[in-house]
């Protein structure tokens, strides 16, 4: 880490530090007088360096760039919001990350809390009584806390929360007035290996047999691939699992890039709607692993169309921990023969490593099926 030459002297310092700690490279903003002491600390207390400021012309376009550099890092950017009128302006981004399921630590601010210390008219209207409800709807969690001791643990917690899937916008609120509090002594950061965000759960190992013994039985396997890791470990132990299965696969432009497109066993050209090729190889399907799509239902919907679906479904999703009844954007209820509450590339791996990895994957699940069955259209 970058060290620092001025000693620690206000609360909006510490929180500077922290997120040096934290290793936010980038911090997106529009400048705003409620965070003036931060907007201070990240200059002359960190130099602008780790996080480096990114100035923005508008609130929507901070949050913004948080969601895109989420989408190709897998990791949370900050972004900063000046009080209510700037987090109204961000609203629209925020749901956007919420519904695209990326993490992000947005940090906004308010006040003075303390009605004394405010200066007349604007610092009135930069003040609400409970900022975080403009996107609590849309948010994995939110916080206003009340010291500079308060603010640490509060980012530490957002960062964690943002970080665990399933990922979605965090949003924390910090007073003006613990932002400009004169410290009497600095204040010691938190030791963050102890506060990293949790290992992703391993599926049950009753629930990987019976996964590999459904598509293993299949003559007509397919995947469909939704919100996954798009680290090359992930990215090649899927193309294993599809090869292994001889496993048609279908993709949308919903998400980044999840599988070769010019794969023999990928469905033709993602699109938002599905092409002629994923439609036949839907309803072809006696077996269909769906690995965390955002609207299964709709998939299926369009495949099928009033016919009942056929194929046993196999889900591999954690999404429903998000689903708090505000927004529809969890979409229709779809039909799942086996139900697993676990991260979709958990269960990929967990399925490579029971046939005992890539290379003897093939053999283990295909079983007597031959390959071939794939092609594009």
């Amino acid at each position: 880490m970058i060290e620092t030459k001025i000693e620690m002297g206000w609360g909006s310092d510490t929180i500077a530090a922290l997120l040096r700690e934290l290793d936010f490279k980038y911090a997106a903003l529009v400048p705003g007088a409620s965070y003036r002491g931060l907007h201070d600390s990240i200059v002359n207390y960190l130099g602008n360096e780790n996080p480096e400021m990114l100035l923005c012309l508008h609130e929507e376009h901070a949050v913004a760039i948080a969601q895109g550099y989420a989408k190709v890092t897998g990791k949370p950017m900050l972004a900063i919001v000046h009080s209510n009128v700037g987090l109204m302006h961000a609203t629209m981004a925020f749901f956007n990350a919420w519904c695209d399921r990326m993490p992000l630590v947005v940090l906004g601010a308010t006040g003075p809390v303390d009605a004394t210390k405010r200066r007349p008219w604007i610092d009135w209207i930069h003040t609400a009584a409970d900022q975080g409800a403009l996107v609590r709807n849309y948010t994995k969690w939110d916080d206003q806390p009340g010291s500079p001791q308060a603010a640490l643990e509060s980012i530490v917690r957002a960062t964690q929360i943002a970080s665990t899937p399933p990922y979605g916008p965090v949003y924390v609120c910090l007073d003006v007035g613990i932002q400009e509090q004169k410290l009497g002594a600095p204040i010691p950061l938190p030791d963050l290996e102890r506060f990293r965000p949790p290992q992703p759960a391993v599926p049950a190992a009753a629930d990987v047999k019976r996964t590999a013994e459904l598509l293993k039985r299949a003559k007509h396997p397919l995947m469909i691939v939704g919100r996954v890791a798009r680290n090359i470990d992930a990215w090649n132990d899927r193309v294993a699992l599809a090869v292994a299965l001889n496993a048609r696969v279908v993709t949308t432009i919903k998400v980044g890039a999840v599988f070769p497109t010019d794969h023999p066993l990928h469905c033709g050209h993602p699109s938002n709607r599905l092409n002629k090729a994923s439609i036949a190889a839907l309803r072809d399907a006696d077996v269909i692993l769906n690995l965390d799509t955002q609207d299964l239902a709709g998939v299926l919907k369009q495949a099928y169309g009033k016919d009942p679906v056929t194929a046993k479904i196999i889900s591999a999703s954690l999404d429903r921990y998000l689903h708090n009844g505000w927004s529809m954007d969890y979409q229709a209820l779809p039909p799942v023969d086996l139900d697993l509450a676990v991260g979709p590339d958990q269960l990929v791996t967990a399925l490579l490593d029971q046939a005992g990895g890539r290379a003897a994957a093939a053999g283990a699940l295909t079983g007597s099926r031959g390959a071939g069955g794939g092609g594009t259209t």
